[in-house]
């Protein structure tokens, strides 16, 4: 098994019409030829699939990807440890994490945001 280290950048909002580089997420994950999350390898690594929240200027957030009930993907956060502040990937399970790529992440204040994905590298075994 081969984990990726995913780098998303935030897209284009009202908040940043240009999109930030300073704002996003790194996290780790088992990826299939497709680029998707590798369900059954995640199982069998959830606990190197962690996730770093960088915002700015403020600190950065460490947590876990986490399997939701019914199948979602979300970030769960050491700090919080409440499930009402995981940030659940929109339809995370049917995205490739490929460059160039958007996703949705459902923040944890409700605020549903789009990110790019600028870097998938393979991590050292």
């Amino acid at each position: 098994m081969t984990l990726q280290r995913i780098r998303l950048e935030l897209a284009r909002d009202h908040d940043f019409p240009a999109g930030s580089n300073a704002h996003g997420y790194e996290f780790t994950a088992p990826l299939d030829e497709a680029g998707k999350i590798d369900n059954s390898e995640w199982k069998q690594a959830r606990d190197k699939c962690r996730v770093r929240r960088f915002w700015g200027d403020e600190d950065d957030e460490i947590g876990h990807l986490v399997r939701k009930a019914g199948g979602s993907w979300a970030f769960h956060y050491d700090i919080h440890g409440d499930e009402d502040d995981d940030e659940t990937g929109y339809r995370f399970g049917d995205h490739a994490f490929q460059l160039g790529e958007y996703v949705s992440i459902l923040e944890h204040d409700d605020h549903l945001r789009t990110f790019r994905v600028v870097r998938v590298d393979d991590l050292p075994t």
